[in-house]
């Protein structure tokens, strides 16, 4: 699969996985920064952004693309960093093909199931009538009757785009991610380990990380893991203090 992709800057390769719902776009800010110093991939993930469509939609078809993408670019010795669903192609990845990277960072998302918790995105993301709508806002007021929340209706309506005849459709692939969302929840799972040096980031007021119950699963998978926490940020860590976010990504690549 031929992945939609944006690099920037030179140096030892880092590729960055967004999460579920979003676009390589979202990351577009920390990579410019990254740049500064690594040769930045910024990747759409299959049914996402501007990657193919298709019906079929898992970890391990994207972990697959994923090598491909490796291969294609001639990837070695790599960072990776995930947030979310991307974090959890991450953890596939080099669960898998670690001989492919240096290191790993996974932002706001641990290796375990989670219960389902779409449910308002994607009634949000019905309810909006893509041929009747003129405008944004018009998406936006739609949108609001689902989802309360204005930060996260700005984050999904990333994803609406005006056509050529002037109508509006989705980048997305809804329908691949609902009728698939319950092996996206999913366990990530693996008989060995991946040994090399890795970096949970939390969310001071995200749940998705509760290193309490979390750290047994995380270090039996990546032994030589560590969590830290950003204080202030839920689970868009890194939209919300990016800042920070960048600094204890580079401590930990630099070290």
């Amino acid at each position: 699969m031929e992945l939609n992709y944006k690099v920037l800057g030179e140096g030892q390769p880092l590729l960055i996985l967004h999460g579920l719902f979003g676009t390589l776009d979202n990351w577009q800010t920390l990579g410019r920064e990254l740049s500064k110093t690594y040769k930045v991939y910024l990747v759409d993930l299959r049914n996402h952004g501007r990657s193919p469509h298709t019906p079929e939609f898992s970890y391990q078809l994207m972990t697959d693309d994923l090598v491909e993408f490796f291969d294609q670019h001639q990837l070695q010795d790599a960072y990776l960093i995930g947030h979310s669903m991307g974090g959890k192609v991450s953890m596939n990845f080099a669960l898998q093909h670690s001989e492919r990277l240096s290191k790993l960072l996974i932002a706001d998302i641990a290796p375990k199931a989670y219960p389902p918790h779409h449910d308002d995105i994607i009634a949000g993301f019905r309810s909006i009538d893509l041929n009747t709508i003129q405008n944004r806002q018009e998406a936006d007021d739609q949108l609001a009757q689902k989802v309360e929340d204005f930060g996260t209706r700005m984050f999904l309506l990333k994803n609406l785009y005006r056509k050529d005849d002037n109508t509006f459709g989705w980048r997305l692939n809804l329908n691949a991610i609902e009728q698939n969302l319950d092996k996206i929840l999913g366990n990530v799972e693996s008989e060995t380990p991946f040994t090399k040096p890795t970096l949970f980031l939390r969310g001071g007021n995200s749940r998705y990380i509760k290193p309490e119950q979390d750290l047994p699963q995380i270090q039996s998978l990546f032994p030589n893991a560590t969590i830290q926490t950003i204080e202030n940020a839920g689970h868009w860590l890194h939209a919300e203090q990016p800042q920070e976010f960048y600094r204890l990504t580079m401590e930990f690549l630099q070290k």
